[in-house]
């Protein structure tokens, strides 16, 4: 299983304090005055940059809260800016990172939507699929050391099409190749439970739904390690409909793309 965790350092799109001055500055020139109000924007452009630099010492720190709440104070003070867009990024990683899965994704999500031509989307997207990934059982089975594979994986059904869709879409993105790493660990949970439904469906004389869960299994999480399995409960559902010829097929398949397995 890949590690679930990110580093402490924030991700490629965080600023400096420098570059962020230049963005703060170009919004308080939003709402630019003239003359003795000047002195005002120079006070709230300085307290803007501490804002940013105590939010950005919080992430560091991994007090993800303190950042949330600066961040989203930032957010509330401009929210048509480009400063805003940079913020929903900061936002949505300090969601993730505080455990605040739903507020990440919803995140994300208004990213995506609002800015749809973003250099940035594949980051909201990896760090969409990493909301849905954390929340998938594998925790519970190393707390537990339970086998979590027959409940519904629909956390990691969403993670899943999430990081299909980064790998796809962004296929030279830095964040591609632990996407696909993900993807591997996913799929195998995902067949896994197909198999289940399909077993439980072969165990109750449900013949036609174990054979169609199990080519789900194999079609929709082709590489999956079940592999074999799917193919042993359509061969044996197979046999109990009296479709020998079929079964035959099927378990040459299984020979072949599984030799050494018996």
């Amino acid at each position: 299983m890949p590690d679930t965790t990110t580093s402490g350092q924030l991700p490629r799109y965080a600023v400096g304090a420098r570059a962020f001055v230049s963005i703060a500055i170009a919004c308080v020139m939003l709402f630019g005055c003239a003359g003795d109000e000047e002195s005002i924007e120079d006070a709230f452009l300085s307290g803007i940059t501490d804002a940013y630099e105590t939010a950005q010492t919080s992430m560091n720190s991994g007090n993800y809260r303190r950042a949330i709440q600066i961040f989203e104070a930032l957010q509330a003070r401009f929210p048509f800016s480009d400063l805003a867009k940079q913020i929903q990024l900061e936002l949505m990683y300090a969601y993730y990172k505080n455990g605040f899965q739903e507020q990440a994704v919803d995140a994300a999500d208004t990213f995506i939507r609002e800015n749809p031509t973003h250099d940035q989307i594949d980051y909201a997207l990896y760090v969409k699929a990493l909301a849905y990934f954390e929340r998938n059982p594998g925790i519970l089975e190393r707390i537990f050391r339970k086998d979590m594979s027959n409940r519904p994986p629909i956390d990691a059904e969403q993670s899943f099409s999430v990081l299909r869709r980064l790998v796809e879409r962004y296929p030279a993105s830095e964040y591609a190749a632990d996407a696909e790493q993900r993807m591997i660990f996913l799929r195998n949970r995902l067949a896994a439970y197909e198999n289940t439904v399909a077993d439980y469906y072969l165990r109750r004389g449900a013949y036609v739904a174990a054979i169609n869960r199990a080519k789900n299994s194999l079609e929709s999480y082709n590489g999956a390690d079940s592999g074999k399995e799917s193919l042993d409960i359509m061969i044996a559902a197979y046999e109990e409909l009296g479709m020998l010829e079929i079964a035959d097929d099927t378990r040459r398949v299984r020979n072949s793309t599984f030799p050494n397995d018996g």
